[in-house]
C-alpha cells in the first residue's frame, strides 16, 4: 500500500497520484491540507524521508515569514508549526512502508516504486 500527501490544487501532486494510478498501485490518498496533521505523523514521516523539519517546508509561503520561521531552529517547534499550518509542508509524499519521498521531479516515485 502507497500513501500519497496530497493536495488536488498541486499540479505535482496531481501528477504523483496519476502516475501512481496508472502503474496500478493501490494508493491511499491523503488530503493533509482538508485532515489534521500531528507533529507524530509528521515525525514519522521526517524519519522515512531522512529530512529535518526545514528541508520539508515550503519556505516561501506568507505564513513561514508571517511566523517568523526563519530564526526557529528548534525540530519539535518548526513540525508544531507545519501541524498548525499544513500549507507549510512541502508537496507531494508518497510513503512506501519505511520509506519515502517528495515527489519533485516525479522520478523520486518511480525509484521508491522500484
Amino acid at each position: 500500500m502507497i500513501t500519497i500527501w496530497h493536495n488536488p490544487r498541486c499540479s505535482k501532486s496531481r501528477q504523483a497520484l496519476q502516475y501512481l494510478q496508472e502503474q496500478g498501485v493501490e494508493t491511499e490518498v491523503f488530503k493533509y491540507l482538508d485532515a489534521p496533521v500531528t507533529v507524530a505523523m509528521l515525525s514519522s514521516v521526517l524519519q522515512k524521508l531522512g529530512m529535518s523539519a526545514r528541508e520539508l517546508m515550503r519556505t516561501k509561503e506568507d505564513v513561514y515569514s508571517e511566523l517568523g520561521l526563519d530564526a526557529v531552529s528548534d525540530e519539535a517547534e518548526l513540525m508544531a508549526a507545519m501541524a498548525a499550518n499544513p500549507r507549510l509542508i512541502e508537496r507531494p509524499i508518497v510513503i512506501k512502508e519505511n520509506r519515502a519521498v517528495v515527489a519533485r521531479p516525479l522520478e523520486q516515485v518511480e525509484a521508491l516504486l522500484a
